[in-house]
């Protein structure tokens, strides 16, 4: 595996992988690799035939007192795991190539980014199209796969990639999840034996909400059985628990959805110094 960390090593690198006619598949991280991004590049390697993958702390998609200067950064480690999982190509700018003096230009998709994550941090979203778009541009993949985990993320970048007729395909990968059910998420690690032990309430509560939903039950009831479920569990806020329309994110109206139709339960709440999001889907119930 090549490890590249300025745009001219990068673009010669792209050249020789795709000097053949293969293609070129990208999955973009923020490093702290675990199994759930070994999974993109395991799903990226059937996809093209050679793999990217990038690793980008982007400061940009962070606000004001989250955990930038904490984020677990390990690139040794990473690029082992990397070199182990058959990735061909490893890309780790650092600000000053990702953001030079005079850097001014920012993409925002209000629309995918209104409510839930977008509502509790705002400029969140404005950072994730603008490094998305920029990491896009410079690797120039076939295509270029996320995480369902981060599930408004993923609509962000889809409805950046259409609105700007970029040439790429936007894959999302289901969520991986730890034997207990917790989504897999490199926050995770910053959680206590205790509050390890208490998240997995988080997938399990959620589980319990949707089978609620789809035998008939109320969505309000569900959803606040749903938040005590966190509360009595030791998560002290949640940020929201909601439901939307899976391709489009936008608030059903209960009163004429049809039947089948396909919904997302996303959910993001707070258990000591961690913010833990997760989502689920479920399909309206024909009653």
């Amino acid at each position: 595996m090549q490890a590249v960390s300025d745009i001219m090593s990068l673009r010669t690198a792209t050249k020789d992988l795709r000097n053949t006619g293969a293609s070129l598949a990208l999955v973009p991280t923020m490093g702290a690799l675990h199994d759930g991004h070994l999974a993109l590049v395991e799903q990226a390697k059937r996809r093209a035939d050679h793999v990217a993958v990038s690793i980008f702390v982007n400061p940009t998609q962070f606000g004001e007192g989250e955990d930038l200067d904490a984020y677990p950064r390990q690139l040794a480690r990473d690029k082992a795991l990397l070199e182990e999982a058959g990735a061909a190509l490893l890309w780790v700018p650092d600000v000053q190539t990702m953001y030079p003096a005079g850097f001014q230009t920012v993409i925002s998709t209000p629309q995918a980014a209104q409510g839930l994550c977008g509502a509790k941090r705002p400029g969140h979203f404005d950072g994730v199209a603008t490094v998305v778009c920029k990491l896009l541009n410079q690797v120039d993949p076939d295509i270029a796969l996320f995480g369902e985990k981060d599930y408004q993320q993923l609509a962000v970048i889809k409805s950046m990639v259409r609105d700007l007729d970029m040439d790429v395909t936007i894959e999302g990968v289901p969520t991986i999840r730890e034997a207990d059910g917790l989504a897999m998420s490199s926050r995770n690690a910053y959680l206590s034996v205790e509050q390890r032990q208490s998240a997995v309430t988080l997938p399990n509560a959620m589980k319990v909400a949707i089978a609620e939903i789809q035998t008939g039950g109320k969505v309000d009831q569900a959803l606040a059985t749903l938040q005590h479920a966190l509360e009595q569990a030791g998560f002290h806020q949640c940020d929201y628990a909601e439901l939307r329309v899976a391709n489009s994110l936008a608030v059903p109206d209960f009163d004429m959805l049809k039947g089948g139709t396909e919904l997302r339960l996303l959910v993001a709440a707070h258990i000591g110094k961690t913010r833990l999001i997760d989502n689920m889907p479920l399909l309206w119930p024909t009653i």
